[in-house]
C-alpha cells in the first residue's frame, strides 16, 4: 500500500503511514492485546460506511439512507452468533472498555459492588481500577491470584465472593495465561446472587477456534474485543441470553454510546467470516502451539514464568537469571 491519495494532500501523515506499515512487517512485537488483519479487513475498515451515520439497530435506524449498513452490521451479528453460539449479540461497542461498561449500564446502579480480579495480578482498568469510570461509579473489590501456584483460586474467589456479596462478578483476564474454569466462577455468583460477566477481550479467537473453553451459555454476559486473538475489525462486542437482550442494547445505544462506527463493524463482518472458515481453527491451534514453545525456551534460558507456562497466546514472564545462550549472548530481563 503507498498511500498515494493520502501523501497528495498530506505527505507527512503518509509518511507516518508508510512507516508504521513498514513497522509492523518489519518488527517482532509480541503484545498479546495486537493482531495483524486480512487486507480484506482493512480494505472494509477503510470503505464508505465511515461516512455513514446509523444511529439504531438494523431495521430501527434513527437515520435514512441505512439499507446497506443494515446489511453490514446482520451479517457481523449473524457471524459472530455462529462463531460463539450466544442468544444474543450487539457488535456496536467501541471497543472491550465500551462493551464492558454496556454491561454495567444494563444490570447495575451507580453504587453497586463489582468483585473483579485485581489489575496487579491480571485483572483490567474497566474491571473496576479507580482510575476509570468503573472504579468511580461502583463500589469493586477483588480477588486474586495464588502467589504460590500463579493460577485462580476458585474456592477463595467463593469466599470472597461470599463476604462481600457483590451484584456483578467479572471474569476474563488481561494478564492471565491459562485456561479458566468458568462453571466454577458461575457457581460462586449463583452462590451469593450475583451476575456474572466474563470478559475474553484476549482469548474471543481461540474460544471461537475451540482452543479454550467458552463462557457462552454459562456466564450471563460475554464480552469481548475483536480486534485480538479473532483479528477481525477493531472494537467490541457484548454476548448474551436472550432474556437480557433488550438491556443490553439500550445500555450501547443511547445509552453509552451514539452512532456505531460502521467501517469498523464492516471490519468485524469480514474477520467473523474469515474465522468461520476452517483455515482459522488452524492458524488458533499453531498460536497456542507457538506460544507453549515460547514458553518453554524462555524457561530454558532462565526466565521465570508466572503459573510456569501458558495454555493460550500470552506468556507472562516475571524474571530471568542470566544464562548463557547458545550463541554466547546473555538474555535482557524483561
Amino acid at each position: 500500500m503507498s498511500y498515494d491519495r493520502v501523501r497528495a494532500v498530506d505527505d507527512e501523515v503518509a509518511e507516518a503511514l508508510t512507516g508504521e506499515r513498514e513497522r509492523q512487517n518489519d518488527t517482532l512485537a509480541m503484545i498479546a492485546s495486537e493482531n495483524h488483519v486480512s487486507e480484506a479487513v482493512l480494505e472494509a475498515q477503510g470503505s464508505e460506511l465511515t461516512n455513514k451515520y446509523a444511529e439504531g439497530y438494523p431495521g430501527e435506524r434513527y437515520y435514512g439512507g441505512c439499507e446497506y449498513a443494515d446489511e453490514v452490521e446482520t451479517l457481523a451479528i449473524e457471524r459472530a452468533t455462529e462463531l460463539w453460539g450466544a442468544e444474543h449479540v450487539n457488535v456496536q461497542p467501541h471497543s472491550g472498555s465500551s462493551a464492558n461498561m454496556g454491561v454495567y449500564f444494563s444490570v447495575l446502579e451507580p453504587g453497586d459492588k463489582i468483585l473483579s480480579l485485581d489489575l496487579t495480578h491480571g485483572g483490567h482498568l474497566s474491571h473496576g481500577h479507580d482510575v476509570n469510570f468503573a472504579g468511580k461509579l461502583y463500589d469493586v473489590t477483588h480477588y486474586e491470584i495464588d502467589p504460590e501456584t500463579g493460577r485462580l483460586d476458585y474456592e477463595a474467589l467463593a469466599r470472597k465472593a461470599e463476604k462481600t456479596q457483590p451484584d456483578i462478578i467479572v471474569s476474563g483476564f488481561s494478564a492471565y495465561p491459562r485456561q479458566v474454569d468458568w462453571e466454577a466462577i458461575q457457581e460462586a455468583a449463583d452462590a451469593v446472587g450475583a451476575y456474572h460477566m466474563a470478559d475474553i477481550a484476549h482469548i474471543t479467537g481461540l474460544v471461537a477456534a475451540g482452543e479454550h473453553p467458552s463462557p457462552v451459555g454459562i456466564a450471563d454476559f460475554v464480552t469481548g474485543s475483536t480486534h485480538k486473538t479473532i483479528r477481525a475489525g477493531r472494537g467490541g462486542i457484548i454476548m448474551c441470553d436472550e432474556e437480557y437482550a433488550d438491556a443490553v442494547d439500550t445500555a450501547v445505544f443511547p445509552g453509552a454510546q451514539g452512532g456505531p462506527l460502521m467501517h469498523n463493524i464492516a471490519g468485524k463482518a469480514v474477520g467473523f467470516g474469515e474465522a468461520l472458515e476452517p483455515e482459522f481453527k488452524e492458524y488458533a491451534a499453531q498460536v497456542v502451539t507457538n506460544a507453549d514453545v515460547l514458553g518453554e525456551t524462555l524457561q530454558e534460558h532462565g526466565f521465570s514464568l508466572v503459573s510456569g507456562g501458558t495454555d493460550t497466546h500470552l506468556v507472562l514472564a516475571t524474571s530471568a537469571t542470566p544464562t548463557r545462550t547458545s550463541r554466547g549472548a546473555t538474555p535482557r530481563r524483561p
